[in-house]
């Protein structure tokens, strides 16, 4: 591949990428003005794992592949659509399958190095195998609790969430990170006990 066919498509997977920016997600701005997009999303990740990356469960954290996967993981949802974290269907196979082949399409518009890179960073992500995995999917459940939190729950109270699905879903930050977890459970706490939250 010449390197001008190689700039080609690495610049079509950037065109192609800018519609991230029009998949929204069910977290509230902090200011609860309107619902941020996964583009929005990926970069307040991107920014968390280099200030909290000293939290991290494991000090030798490659940073620089934990970047990666919040910025591409959730590329698929340009295909796939934004599926709600508390929403049933998220666990199930079909699910997967969809985010699967939309991973596929998505990462072969890339040169082939790339595009297996990228295919291995977003399964790895997925898998939450690694200590990079861990912490990067600990930073993917943080950030829309703490806007919860800000936004005194304003998705959480739009769905009828509990306490109990929160806890539920965010378990996995302790993977990541002890300090993350100890504090998303206060956060939890004190949104029950401030009317955020509903007890369940």
């Amino acid at each position: 591949m010449t390197k001008e066919n190689r700039l080609q498509k690495q610049l079509n997977f950037i065109v192609e990428i800018d519609k991230l920016k029009k998949v929204y997600r069910q977290t509230f701005l902090t200011d609860g003005s309107r619902k941020e997009n996964d583009a929005e999303h990926s970069w307040h990740l991107a920014l968390m794992g280099i200030l909290l990356s000293e939290h991290a469960l494991h000090k030798d954290l490659n940073i620089l592949r934990v970047l990666k996967m919040v910025l591409i993981h959730d590329v698929v949802e340009i295909d796939a659509g934004d599926t709600y974290c508390y929403a049933p269907e998220r666990l199930n196979t079909e699910n997967f399958v969809r985010e699967q082949k939309a991973a596929k399409r998505l990462f072969a518009l890339l040169p082939t190095d790339q595009a297996r890179e990228f295919m291995d960073l977003w399964t790895e992500f997925e898998q939450r195998q690694t200590p990079e995995a861990r912490f990067a999917a600990a930073l993917d459940r943080l950030q829309p609790l703490l806007h919860n939190y800000i936004t005194k729950g304003k998705s959480w109270q739009e769905h009828g969430i509990t306490n109990e699905q929160v806890l539920n879903r965010n378990k996995y930050i302790g993977e990541g990170s002890a300090l993350l977890w100890n504090y998303a459970r206060e956060m939890i706490q004190k949104a029950v006990e401030k009317g955020y939250l509903q007890k369940g």
